[in-house]
C-alpha cells in the first residue's frame, strides 16, 4: 500500500463490530471480564485502550517500526525514553535541540544521575570522539529546531551500532511522510504529534515508535507504569489529523518554499535557514534521506531592527508557541520556545535575539508574504 493510501487506512480500519468507518473513540476507564484473568485483551485504560491502540498501530507502521506508543505529549514522550536508561548513563545530544528536550535532562533527569552532553551531530568525527563507555544513547533531530542543521541519519546510526548504544530520532519536523528513521537505522523515534501529525492545533499528543520486540517491551512497561498515556478522545483527533498528513504537508512545503524565497531576498534579512535552498549546508544528505524541505523557515533579521515592532506587524501570522498546524505560526526561539537554554549556549550555535522562527501553514502563500512585507518594514 502506498503512503498516502496507509495514512488513511493504516492502523486498524474502521470498526467491524459495526462497519463505521472510523474507529469509535472508546471513553471507559475499565473493561468487564468475564472471568479472574480472562477478558477481551484490555483491562484497564492506562495500560491499553482500543482507540489509544488504533493510533499506535498507525503509527508504528507509518514509521516502519515494531510498535508504537501514544503519551499526552510530546515531552511525555520523551520523558519515558529518557526513562529506558540508568544513573551514570550518558546521552549525546544535537547542539541546538528543542529547548523543552534540553530542560528535561538539565533540570529533571540530571537530579537522578542521568547525564546529556551537547554534541554537533551533523559531523560523525565529533560524535565518535564524545563517545565513551558511559555514553548510552544518541539523541538527534534532523533538520534541528530551530536552526535546521542537517544530521546524516544513517550516518549516526552505523556509529551506534558499532558501540552497542541506542539511536534515537525526533521526527517532529519531518514526519513519517517526509522521512522514516528506523528504515535507516534508528531505534527509537519520537514526535511530538501536537504538530503536523495533529495539524490543526487541537490536540496535545507524544508519540514513540521502537525497532524491536525488547524495546517495545521495555516502554510498554514504562507507559504502563508512569500512566503518561493519551486519551481516547485525543487519540481519535489524532487519527483523524494524520488522514490528511500528505495533501496537508505538500500545501505546507509549496508555501515555505515561496516565503523561503520571498525572505532570502528581503534587505532586512540577514540570513535564512530553510532545508530547501541547494546551499543549505547538508543539503545533499537531508535530500538523501527525506523526500522534502518540510516547512519550517528560521530567518534573522537585522541587527537594530525592532524585533517587537516586526512582531506587532503581523496581522495574519500568529505569533504563538508550537509549529505544524493549518496557520502560520511565528516565534521568538531566544524568549519562547528556547528561553531554558542559557544564553550563553544558545549565543554558541547561533540562537541568536533576532532570529525568528516560522511555521509555514497552508494559508494562500501571497497572503503570507503581504503579512511579512507589511511588517517587516523600515523605521
Amino acid at each position: 500500500m502506498n503512503f498516502e493510501s496507509l495514512l488513511i487506512h493504516g492502523g486498524i480500519d474502521g470498526d467491524e463490530h459495526t462497519g463505521a468507518v472510523n474507529v469509535p473513540i472508546y471513553q471507559t476507564s475499565t473493561y468487564r471480564q468475564s472471568a479472574l484473568g480472562v477478558h477481551k485483551g484490555y483491562e484497564y485504560s492506562r495500560t491499553g485502550n482500543p482507540t489509544r491502540h488504533a493510533l499506535e498501530k498507525l503509527i508504528a507502521e507509518l514509521e516502519g517500526g515494531y510498535a508504537g506508543f501514544a503519551f499526552a505529549s510530546g515531552m511525555a514522550a520523551i520523558s519515558a525514553v529518557l526513562m529506558l536508561f540508568k544513573s551514570g548513563d550518558k546521552i549525546l545530544i544535537s547542539n541546538n535541540l528543542y529547548g523543552g528536550s534540553y530542560r528535561v535532562l538539565d533540570k529533571v533527569f540530571k537530579n537522578f544521575g542521568l547525564e546529556y552532553e551537547i554534541v554537533d551531530t551533523s559531523s560523525g568525527n565529533l560524535v565518535e570522539e564524545r563517545i565513551s563507555e558511559r555514553v548510552k544513547a544518541i539523541f538527534i533531530e534532523t533538520p534541528t529546531n530551530p536552526l535546521m542543521t542537517i544530521t546524516d541519519i544513517a550516518e549516526i546510526t552505523n556509529i551506534a551500532k558499532k558501540h552497542g548504544i541506542m539511536a534515537i530520532v525526533d521526527n517532529t519536523f519531518m514526519t513519517p511522510y517526509l522521512q522514516r528513521p528506523i528504515e535507516l537505522g534508528a531505534d527509537i523515534v519520537v514526535h511530538s504529534a501536537t504538530k503536523y501529525l495533529g495539524g490543526h492545533s487541537d490536540l496535545v499528543a507524544g508519540l514513540a515508535v521502537v525497532n524491536g520486540s525488547e524495546l517495545a517491551e521495555r516502554l510498554h512497561f514504562i507507559q504502563n507504569s508512569t500512566g503518561g498515556v493519551l486519551s481516547p478522545f485525543d487519540s481519535f483527533l489524532l487519527i483523524r489529523g494524520i488522514k490528511t498528513l500528505s495533501v496537508r504537508l505538500d500545501r505546507h512545503m509549496e508555501n515555505a518554499i515561496k516565503v523561503a524565497e520571498y525572505l532570502r531576498g528581503h534587505k532586512l534579512v540577514e540570513k535564512v535557514y530553510f532545508p530547501g535552498f541547494k546551499d543549505h549546508p547538508g543539503y545533499e544528505i537531508h535530500n538523501k534521506q527525506a523526500k522534502g524541505p518540510g516547512a519550517m523557515i528560521s530567518f534573522v533579521i537585522k541587527k537594530g531592527y525592532d524585533i517587537n515592532k516586526f512582531f506587532k506587524g503581523l496581522k495574519l501570522i500568529t505569533l504563538g508557541e508550537s509549529l505544524g498546524g493549518v496557520e502560520s505560526l511565528i516565534c521568538h526561539p531566544a524568549t519562547m520556545t528556547h528561553a531554558s537554554i542559557p544564553y550563553e549556549v544558545r549565543q554558541a550555535v547561533g540562537i541568536v535575539d533576532n532570529l525568528v522562527r516560522l511555521s509555514v501553514g497552508i494559508e494562500n502563500a501571497q497572503d503570507l508574504i503581504k503579512d511579512i512585507e507589511n511588517a517587516l518594514r523600515e523605521e
